[in-house]
């Protein structure tokens, strides 16, 4: 039947620090995968053995930029401080009749930088900066419709804006 497939496109985004435009100055940024923690499982009576999740992996991303600006280079600097980042991009979805759709994808981070670059230098290249971050925060929305919000440090974990988390947080007091 023509016209039932769709394809959805991310070809570029915006990075946001603590609220500032950094457009044009990131070449790439890397979000962090989220990764459950999984236990094997073994009991009498089972024939083989399986995997439970029992929690996340830690959260880790890196952003490379195009040059060095000393305004970002201050952010990068310090790993006591915690920095908002932003990642804003456009999914675009085409079918048989061209472009038909177009939605937001915000992901929002709250981050700590751990990997400040000096830089990596060679004759008649742009220099390389590549600053790597963990992560304590992360949210993504599209549309204005959450996916997923994860808070390592608040115990929280929603998907599709569902508590994954309600009943534990209750049953361990907090």
């Amino acid at each position: 039947m023509p016209g039932k497939i769709q394809i959805n496109r991310i070809v570029n985004a915006n990075v946001y620090a603590n609220g500032n435009s950094l457009l044009g100055r990131a070449e790439e940024i890397k979000l962090p995968d989220i990764t459950a923690t999984m236990t094997e499982h073994k009991a009498l009576g089972m024939v083989g053995k399986i995997e439970l999740p029992s929690g996340f992996d830690k959260l880790e991303g890196e952003i490379k930029w195009n040059s060095l600006y000393d305004d970002s280079a201050a952010i990068m600097a310090n790993p006591f401080k915690a920095v908002q980042l932003q990642c804003r991009s456009n999914i675009e979805t085409y079918g048989a009749q061209g472009r038909v759709e177009e939605k937001s994808l915000v992901t929002y981070l709250t981050v700590m930088f751990k990997k400040n670059p000096l830089g990596t230098f060679k004759q008649h290249e742009n220099a390389d900066f590549q600053a790597g971050f963990s992560c304590t925060y992360v949210k993504q929305v599209i549309d204005g419709k959450e996916v997923l919000e994860l808070d390592v440090l608040a115990n929280i974990f929603r998907v599709g804006g569902e508590d994954m988390l309600a009943t534990y947080r209750r049953n361990i007091g907090g």
